[in-house]
């Protein structure tokens, strides 16, 4: 009754986008921070950060590789710094860091909103018995995890924590799923992805996951189905009730 096919025994969900939605206060807090360094650098004729390049050089990926990835499609190149620069230091460790600030005040103000159809998707997979592994590139995860209520669903997650600590390659590489999978036992083509971001398909992709399931919140269903999904929906409450 979860629209997957019958070898699937875990999931690997994706969290801002996917079950909560966070991207939407990721994707502001990456312009107010890229356009405030812009101006400074520029003046007032700086060319605004868009939600191309958004989609392009920073959705799903670790917040460092967004940062570098950015500055270098706009020829501006910064020593990497160390994570812990302070948010005044111009470097990529440090500009990422002033992002994380925004964000971090964004959620202290408003919380977070989950989309209750991912919600109940994952009480349902619960129920089932399917394993439930959350796999982000953000670092607020276990935060967002609490703050929303989420976490009792959840047996384990893959982080921008656990990234740097156990220097594992971001998104659109595939090893974030594989040792999300690993958590529990799984073989990748046993486990479904579900993603939102363009470089997270990829990844499920990459990696020769069982399922890559595709979440339109912001209108590039083309793109996620080029990129690797095998089935795009808007809400995961659409795949309920849907044969695998």
């Amino acid at each position: 009754m979860l629209g997957l096919p019958d070898s699937i025994t875990t999931c690997l969900f994706d969290l801002d986008g996917v079950l909560t939605d966070t991207a939407r206060v990721h994707r502001t807090a990456w312009k107010q921070m890229f356009d405030a360094y812009l101006e400074s650098k520029d003046g007032k004729g700086f060319q605004p950060f868009t939600d191309d390049d958004y989609n392009k050089y920073v959705d799903g990926k670790p917040r460092q590789d967004g940062v570098r990835d950015f500055l270098a499609s706009r020829d501006i190149h910064l020593p990497d710094g160390s994570p812990d620069d302070g948010g005044d230091a111009e470097t990529v460790w440090g500009l990422g860091n002033r992002k994380n600030d925004k964000l971090q005040d964004e959620i202290e103000r408003n919380g977070v909103e989950v989309y209750e159809g991912s919600r109940r998707y994952l009480q349902l997979a619960q129920e089932q018995g399917l394993r439930r592994i959350v796999v982000s590139s953000s670092a607020n995860t276990e935060k967002v995890l609490e703050v929303t209520g989420l976490g009792q669903y959840v047996e384990g997650r893959v982080d921008g924590v656990t990234l740097a600590e156990q220097h594992i390659k971001g998104k659109p590489a595939p090893d974030s799923f594989l040792a999300g999978a690993k958590l529990v036992g799984a073989a990748p083509d046993q486990a479904v992805v579900f993603e939102d971001a363009v470089s997270g398909v990829a990844a499920g992709r990459a990696g020769g996951f069982g399922y890559v399931v595709g979440v339109d919140r912001v209108g590039h269903a083309d793109a996620l189905q080029q990129n690797g999904a095998d089935i795009v929906v808007r809400d995961l409450s659409e795949l309920i009730d849907q044969k695998g």
